[in-house]
This record gives C-alpha cells, sequence and structure tokens, in this order.
C-alpha cells in the first residue's frame, strides 16, 4: 500500500466536452477512450453523489477538497454544481469544504458569478496574455476569437467579489513576450496568477486507443508538438516575469510558481510537479473511472471506478504507490550533482523524453529552463523570505 497521507481528485463532469477548441488541449482526445459515450457526457447522479460521498469519507483531514476541471465543467449547469453542494452539506459531518473550478470563462454570466461567489469557489480561468497571445491557440470551434469573453468573465468576477486566478499557458507564441503577458494580465484586473508550460509529443501514428498524444515512455516514431515552448527560453520567460514582480509588485501580486517554490524551500508541500514523488493528484472520469493523475489519463493508468471502490482505496492502492515510486527512478544521470535537483526532483515524468548526456532518453525536456530558472531565482527567494520571516 502507499504510503500517502493525503490526496486530492482533479474530477471531470463533462469528461473532454468543451465549448472551445484550443488547438494545445492535451485533454480533448480522451473522447476516444469512451467512445460509446456519444452525447451522455455528463457526469450521471450515482457517480456525483458516490464521488461527494466516497471523497469526504477519505480524506484524512479537516478539510475537503474538489476540483471541477474538464473538458470544460460549467457545461454541466448550475443545477448540477447546486446538487453537489446539496451533497457536500449532507455528508459533510462536520468537515469544511473547499471548492476549486477551471473555467475558460465563455460560459460566465451574472448568475454563475453569483453562485461561485455566494458558495466561496476559488476559480482558475484561462487566459494566455494579451488577446494576441490568447487567440493563438484559444479559438471556438469555428476558429473564432474567445478573449473578449474572457475579459467580460474576469470583470465579472471583480465586480461580484469571486476568488480567481488567471491561468496562463506558456507557449512558443507567447514565451518570448514575457513583459507584455504579464502586463496584460495585470490590465484585465488578475492579482493571482499561474504560468504552465507547455511540452506535448505527438506519435506518427495513434496508439491502440486511438491517442495521439503520448506518454514518455513511447518508443514509436513521434514528434514534440510544433507549439510546445523551447526550454530555455522557458527559463528566460520565467526570469522575466520574477524580475518584473520582484521590482515593484511582491505583495501587490502573487504568482503561484514562485509561492509553491518559496514553500518548497521552508519545507512546506510546492507543486507536484517538483515534488519528490508522485501520486497525490487523481483523476476522476465523468463515468467514474479514476486514474493515476490529470496527465496519465491512459488505460494503463486506470485504478478502478468510484462506483465500485472508494476513493481512498484507489489513492492508497498498490498501482498507485507503484506510479508514486516511478518519479523517483529512471531520472537523468545529469541530475546527480545538479544543483537545483531539491527543488526540481527532475520535473514531471510526463517530460521526460529529451536525451541524457549517456544517451538515454530519461531527461527532462525542460531541464536547461528548469536550471536557468532556480539558478536566477533561489538565491533571491532566500532573501525575500529571510526579509519576511526571518528565515535563513
Amino acid at each position: 500500500m502507499s504510503n500517502a497521507k493525503s490526496f486530492q481528485i482533479v474530477s471531470k463532469p463533462t469528461g473532454s466536452a468543451c465549448n472551445i477548441d484550443c488547438k494545445y488541449c492535451f485533454y480533448l482526445e480522451k473522447e476516444k477512450l469512451y467512445p460509446n459515450r456519444n452525447n451522455n457526457w455528463k457526469m450521471p447522479k450515482e457517480v456525483l453523489e458516490s464521488y461527494v460521498r466516497s471523497n469526504i469519507e477519505g480524506s484524512h483531514g479537516d478539510v475537503v477538497e474538489f476540483i471541477w476541471q474538464g473538458g470544460e465543467p460549467t457545461l454541466a449547469g448550475l443545477d448540477f454544481f447546486e446538487e453537489a453542494i446539496r451533497l457536500q452539506h449532507l455528508y459533510a459531518k462536520g468537515k469544511r469544504i473547499s471548492n476549486s473550478f477551471q473555467t475558460n470563462g465563455m460560459k460566465i454570466d451574472k448568475k454563475w458569478a453569483r453562485f461561485l461567489k455566494d458558495n466561496n469557489f476559488l476559480v482558475g480561468i484561462s487566459i494566455d496574455g494579451s488577446q494576441v497571445h490568447h487567440d493563438k491557440l484559444r479559438q471556438t470551434k469555428s476558429g473564432k476569437s474567445t478573449y473578449s469573453k474572457v475579459v467580460e468573465a474576469i470583470k465579472l468576477f471583480n465586480e461580484v467579489g469571486v476568488e480567481y486566478n488567471t491561468l496562463t499557458v506558456v507557449s512558443k507564441y507567447n514565451v518570448d513576450e514575457a513583459e507584455n503577458v504579464y502586463n496584460a494580465l495585470k490590465a484585465v484586473g488578475s492579482r493571482f496568477m499561474q504560468f504552465t508550460p507547455l511540452v506535448e509529443r505527438i506519435a506518427a501514428q495513434p496508439d491502440s486507443s486511438g491517442l495521439y498524444l503520448i506518454k514518455p515512455d513511447f518508443i514509436g516514431e513521434s514528434a514534440v508538438a510544433e507549439w510546445s515552448v523551447p526550454s530555455k527560453p522557458y527559463g528566460q520567460f520565467m526570469n522575466k516575469i520574477f524580475d518584473l514582480w520582484a521590482k515593484e509588485d511582491i505583495g501587490k501580486y502573487f504568482v503561484m510558481n514562485f509561492e509553491q517554490t518559496m514553500t518548497q524551500l521552508v519545507g512546506g508541500q510546492g507543486s507536484c510537479v517538483f515534488a519528490e514523488e508522485c501520486g497525490a493528484n487523481l483523476a476522476l472520469e465523468a463515468n467514474g473511472d479514476v486514474y493515476s493523475c490529470d496527465h496519465f489519463v491512459y488505460p494503463d493508468n486506470k485504478l478502478g471506478n468510484i462506483i465500485e471502490t472508494g476513493i481512498s482505496e484507489l489513492a492508497f492502492s498498490d498501482q498507485q504507490a507503484a506510479f508514486s515510486k516511478l518519479k523517483t527512478e529512471n531520472i537523468s544521470m545529469d541530475c546527480a550533482n545538479c544543483a537545483v535537483r531539491p527543488v526540481c526532483n527532475a520535473g514531471c515524468p510526463k517530460h521526460r523524453f529529451a536525451t541524457s548526456s549517456n544517451g538515454m532518453p530519461n531527461k527532462n525536456y525542460l531541464c536547461d529552463g528548469y536550471k536557468s530558472h532556480f539558478e536566477h531565482v533561489l538565491h533571491r527567494m532566500k532573501y525575500i523570505l529571510n526579509k519576511m520571516y526571518n528565515i535563513k
């Protein structure tokens, strides 16, 4: 059994169903795993109730997290989430419930905003910088702009008082525009930001499930997706964001990437990407299937179904423990004496497919960027922490 003491699960109430067509979305093609779903993509009531009950019962702490993503979760409708809230109250048994919600903003109106505010949802809304940056890869299914709708949603959040952060994907197309991206986010009212590097490999031929976006151990013909962010420029992007933030925005604007790294520096739990092990972040599909990770929704990473097995039993299963341990194995030899390894831990296993110095395909694709970034910021972060908390 796994030794993990806690877990969280990213739920997909609409599966991979979405109302826009982001060119870089790794989850849209997951519909191929459920070819019989057709139009019945919404999480059934019995799965929702099993999820709510099992998540509360399986959580060890006093706070139980519910994370709603997609696809696009607003497609499930307000009534779905009203029922989720009702079930949470029903099964809470004195525990405090925390809800977070990731959206593209296209369906957000006053009613949605008021619901999210009244029920204390923390919302992540996707926006990739200015309109030029955003619309390059985030378009409607007919190829039209989505930017204005996102900005309208953010304005609504600011007016109503919804707690939110902006989620920005760093790709080939905005990586050289760090200052413009940062200023564009500030201009629309974002005070809490997160930046995620975009890296995908595409197989020349699909696997047996029809998936083209592949796991790191894939050995067939493949290529890095053309919109993926180059490694060194990604490090330079994050360094520029840090310099801008550190110069005049500390305490006024908050960048989750930096907060997570500083949390690690004081012994806390930062991003799962840089954790020593994986395994604490599972994914729940709309039909109740549970997978080892949001980024490893592949048939051989399926743990079971919550209608049949409780979430905690799946989270602490031998299969999940083995998945977790994999992160500590097959690490590039280039990591052995790397000064930033304690905060990097060789990054996400999904990205370990670049060639190491010994010719093995187990180096993290973003290694050079990560190293450049951490070398640039760590000593300054330690200085900030020392000033704030007298930590040396």
